[in-house]
């Protein structure tokens, strides 16, 4: 049988397929009016590749930025809140601290681009009693109903639930969205306790108004792509990454698509990891750069983080969902070069995607961009783009430079290129130095791995910039998140707020933690049992969120043997205060510490791409590879007469002096002069100062 990985980008929708006669990789244009049809294609196109019947796919797991895209655009659903009564305005509140301290006219982004209208968030009757969940004012479902007309009136067709400390007690929520089912048949709706069940009720409203605002067209789209891959013929299963890095069902994610807004980027970080331990590399800092833009993360001792809750917020909204620890930003080979009012050079954040494209596509696109910056170079052949699938046209690259930057800075095209360059590689080593040195890591002790399209044109420059120790290219740097997403397991996961002290508390009180715990266990069986998995392929992760008392946010530690004892709550104490070192350099060991979250992470292990080993090189790999030669420009401003080499050719142990353009269907690795490339064990090859 056969598995394949599918990763959308703005501009290239990336496959692998996994199969008895081999790995095999493919590149097809995504269609952003609707990737499914991108998907399909490439799906059908990579089977025929490998010379394999669609039949024969047994899995397909899926990366998308539909749900990231939806709130990048602000082209979410019109979205009505129901809420209690007094809190209507939490979502345009938010929190005391600012986005820009010291600024007078900065955006605030959950005021000016409202997940919920204020005029639709309808405020009815009812009370919780903290701490103990008890019904203080029953639900007014008449005032629910009402709340029904105004929606129905509007032709608002996705709700959400939010009602204070509904996650001590959800009895409310769950009555709320029967009466908004018989009032609004075929409505979406959104409960807060089964998206963000934890406390902090902004947070908590912002995530399910989130889910509402993304979740009619993330689901029309997931079961869309269901429907047109059984009409293909395809028997396959569908799965989705999700921002944790696990994969989910189609339907657990169109109930719950804020657990996909970081899917895209999610592959490439698992794929990179899977690389650099091939490699023998546990620590690595990834920079996938695809069309759009680049997603950046930093990876200590081979183990993925999960950001602090404080951190996730996507297009500026609080969402309360684990998520890999990245960073996006618009820069790609897509990225715009720009003049502003003032004259200032700029590159990114917008792109000009798969349509039209860069000037050097011939689609009709003028503006100039990253990639026709590195056609002007020399850097990109026009006649090997895509192996020849996608012939460039270098003079309309020339053109847009010249005429968009080089004659109104009053430099020459070349200089103009370089500086494009320049700008873009800066823009990124700023963001990486901020996701790794102001994080304590030193990248002097890091491999950096660039990947995605246009990853490797970068790797040399970006490395010296954060002073990385070395470079690591991936086999196929373009497929690497497809890759990633045949190198995850199923994992679904459930949380619930929890408050207890841990210095004082008694056997109740733990008994009170682990009954939660088992409930939450029984929620993530309920997942697996759904996916048919086997009772020995399943394993329950018990994870404790604590913090100090007081403290704004908390931090992730195990609980040993799943369960909290007396015997065991200082071991979770102890780690609590080894996780705070690591992360913020110090510790209070003498301060009250309080388990604020319980957390289950239910897994699957399914089974993961395997890279085999290449034949190894001989004396003669490099003539053998040599393609032709042409001038090309460097940073530094010299030009080179560079060989082309094909890198299919080299084998392992193979070492490639620079200057050098290494070339492959799905990327290219730029090697300047002054550095090795030395081909290892699985492909992969490392970048250094010779």
């Amino acid at each position: 049988m056969a598995r394949i990985g599918v990763d959308v980008g703005g501009t290239n929708t990336d496959l692998v397929l996994e199969c008895d006669k081999g790995i095999f990789f493919h590149k097809v244009p995504s269609t952003t009016r609707d990737q499914s049809i991108a998907v399909i294609r490439g799906v059908l196109e990579i089977c025929e590749i490998a010379g394999i019947g669609k039949e024969e796919v047994d899995v397909i797991a899926h990366g998308t930025t539909v749900a990231t895209n939806i709130t990048i655009e602000h082209n979410g659903a019109e979205v009505g809140m129901i809420t209690t009564k007094g809190f209507r305005d939490i979502l345009h509140i938010g929190r005391h601290k600012r986005p820009h301290n010291f600024s007078l006219h900065f955006d605030v982004p959950w005021q000016s681009h409202p997940l919920v209208k204020r005029r639709n968030r309808i405020a009815v009757t009812e009370r919780i009693r903290p701490p103990t969940g008890e019904i203080e004012t029953p639900l007014n479902e008449a005032e629910v109903r009402a709340g029904c007309a105004i929606f129905r009136k509007r032709g608002i067709m996705s709700v959400c639930i939010g009602f204070m400390f509904s996650f001590l007690n959800d009895a409310h929520e769950r009555r709320a969205r029967e009466i908004v089912a018989e009032e609004i048949p075929g409505c979406y709706i959104s409960i807060s306790s089964e998206v963000a069940n934890v406390i902090r009720e902004y947070e908590r409203f912002s995530t399910v108004a989130m889910n509402a605002y993304v979740g009619p067209k993330a689901a029309l789209y997931l079961r869309n792509l269901e429907t047109k891959v059984r009409e293909a013929g395809i028997p396959a299963k569908l799965r989705v990454i999700q921002s944790n890095g696990g994969i989910s069902t189609i339907e657990g994610c169109a109930r719950k698509p804020v657990g996909i807004l970081m899917s895209g980027p999610a592959g490439g970080v698992i794929g990179a990891l899977a690389e650099a331990r091939l490699a023998g590399i546990t620590n690595i800092m990834t920079n996938d750069i695809g069309g759009t833009s680049a997603d950046i993360s930093t990876i200590a001792g081979a183990t993925l983080r999960i950001k602090n809750p404080r951190d996730t917020v996507v297009s500026g909204h609080a969402v309360m969902a684990p998520m890999i620890d990245l960073e996006t930003m618009g820069a790609g080979g897509g990225s715009i070069a720009w003049l502003d009012s003032a004259g200032g050079f700029h590159v990114g954040p917008r792109s000009a995607g798969s349509e039209p494209g860069p000037a050097c596509y011939g689609r009709g696109g003028t503006e100039p961009t990253v990639t026709d910056a590195q056609v002007v170079l020399g850097r990109m052949d026009a006649d090997k783009f895509l192996g020849g699938d996608l012939p460039l046209e270098p003079a309309l690259a020339h053109k847009a430079i010249k005429d968009k930057i080089a004659d109104p800075l009053g430099i020459s095209v070349t200089e103009a290129a370089l500086g494009i360059i320049k700008v873009v590689n800066n823009n990124m080593a700023l963001k990486m130095r901020a996701n790794s040195v102001a994080r304590g890591y030193d990248p002097r002790e890091f491999s950096l791995m660039p990947f995605g399209g246009a990853g490797p044109f970068h790797g040399v420059a970006l490395a010296e910039l954060v002073s990385a120790r070395d470079v690591l290219v991936p086999l196929a740097p373009g497929i690497t998140a497809a890759m990633g997403l045949l190198g995850t397991n199923l994992q679904y996961e459930h949380i619930r707020s929890v408050i207890t002290n841990l210095f004082n508390a008694d056997q109740s009180a733990l008994d009170r933690v682990n009954a939660v715990i088992g409930e939450l266990v029984e929620a993530g069986r309920a997942d697996l049992d759904l996916d048919a998995v086997p009772a020995k392929d399943r394993k329950f992760d018990v994870i404790a969120e604590v913090r100090y008392h007081g403290q704004g946010f908390e931090l992730r530690v195990p609980v040993p043997g799943g369960k909290l004892t007396m015997a065991n709550k200082h071991k979770v104490v102890a780690a609590f205060h080894k996780a705070h070192t690591a992360d913020y350099g110090y510790a209070f060991d003498d301060n009250l510490v309080e388990l604020y979250n319980i957390r289950i992470i239910a897994t699957a292990k399914v089974r993961h791409l395997e890279l085999p080993k290449i034949a190894k090189g001989t004396k003669d790999d490099v003539k053998r590879a040599f393609l032709y030669e042409r001038d090309t420009v460097f940073d530094d401003g010299t030009s080179h007469k560079t060989p082309r080499l094909d890198r299919g050719k080299l084998g392992a142990g193979t070492r490639v002096k620079g200057p050098a353009i290494i070339i492959q269907h799905n990327s290219t690795t730029l090697l300047p002069p002054r550095y090795v490339a030395e081909v290892l064990d699985h492909g992969s090859m490392r970048l250094a100062r010779a």
